[in-house]
């Protein structure tokens, strides 16, 4: 498995086009939830896209997003999503590990802050983070605010 991380600039656009169709795939189409997935934050000159392949297939992706961008004084990632294939195979919780990784790396001393599907309350505990507010619904899905604190040293 081949890890990739790149800014927006350096995206082929075979990539590019790669994470596209799989954030369609799972996020519009599988989940029925039609919304505009394309929210300018992909290109924003501080954001990290993060993304795995395995044989040219994309396996999983997120994006990672500064302060500023979504949240006031918060780094965040989203738009996690793991290809169909690739679930239960432990593809989800590396992404998220490396997320954290990079985040701990470039803004230090911050908390991060994500919109989670509520259903993976869990799976985000389980890399650190807790739940912050109420659940709320974000485009018809119930989401739950979550943070973590980042590497202090």
């Amino acid at each position: 498995m081949q890890w990739i991380q790149k800014n927006f600039e350096q995206l082929t656009t075979a990539e590019l086009y790669l994470i596209l169709k799989l954030r369609c795939e799972v996020f519009v189409v599988e989940q029925n939830c039609p919304y505009n997935d394309l929210d300018d934050h992909d290109r924003h000159p501080s954001a990290i896209h993060l993304f795995t392949l395995k044989n040219d297939a994309l396996c999983g992706y997120l994006r990672i997003l500064p302060a500023g961008c979504c949240y006031p004084n918060m780094p965040s990632f989203g738009r996690v999503v793991t290809a169909k294939s690739a679930r239960g195979t432990g593809v989800g919780r590396a992404l998220v590990s490396r997320a954290n990784q990079i985040m701990d790396e470039n803004w230090p001393q911050s908390t991060c802050h994500i919109s989670a599907q509520a259903y993976l309350e869990h799976f985000y505990q389980q890399h650190g983070f807790h739940v912050v507010g109420e659940p709320y619904l974000e485009d018809g899905i119930p989401h739950i605010g979550m943070e973590r604190l980042l590497n202090r040293s």
